[in-house]
């Protein structure tokens, strides 16, 4: 076979394998993730959550006592520093609470993060751009949760913080909405 036709085959497999994984992905986004677990007891609930972007770490706490440590990914810009504007694929830092929850999301459960709070609007209205929303704690997108081992080999989000759908569950039952996050880049340690 000559070279150039190896190429065209090869392109070719290419291209209907990112169509069929692109249609998948919107087909699961639509199922959503089942049914997700109850809230564990109020006691063994977390308080606050805090996020050490530059360790690529997640902690749920109760008091000072650490009750769960994640891996996580991040925005694809999340070094970038805080989020500023829609699309820089930046995972914001600072203060903000879990504000809603979302059972049937494109990816396996998620937690609304407050962001943006006024002084992040007040920003990006100054700048005349759009702070972006939508910053979540996920799983994986609906259908891929095989891949969970993979998924902190590259930082693929939007923005938001990636765990995996096992992970996912666990923080969906010991994170209440209204519980703080602290998002931070990294000069603290764990």
């Amino acid at each position: 076979m000559k070279p150039m036709r190896r190429i065209g085959l090869l392109l070719g497999l290419v291209a209907v394998l990112a169509i069929g994984g692109f249609g998948y992905t919107k087909v699961m986004a639509r199922v959503g993730s089942g049914t997700p677990p109850p809230a564990a007891d109020a006691a063994r609930q977390a308080d606050r959550i805090v996020v050490f972007k530059a360790h690529k770490r997640m902690q749920l706490l109760r008091g000072d006592k650490v009750l769960r440590t994640y891996r996580i990914s991040m925005g694809s810009n999340w070094n970038g520093g805080h989020k500023r504007q829609d699309g820089d694929e930046r995972t914001p830092e600072g203060r903000y609470s879990i504000d809603w929850r979302n059972p049937r999301s494109f990816a396996h459960l998620s937690l609304h993060i407050s962001y943006p709070n006024a002084a992040d609007s007040d920003a990006a209205y100054r700048n005349k751009v759009s702070p972006g929303g939508n910053i979540m704690i996920h799983g994986l997108p609906n259908g891929w949760g095989l891949l969970g081992p993979l998924h902190h080999l590259a930082d693929w989000t939007d923005g938001c913080i990636a765990v995996t759908n096992a992970e996912m569950e666990e923080i969906w039952s010991l994170v209440p909405t209204g519980t703080p996050i602290e998002i931070v880049p990294g000069s603290q340690s764990l």
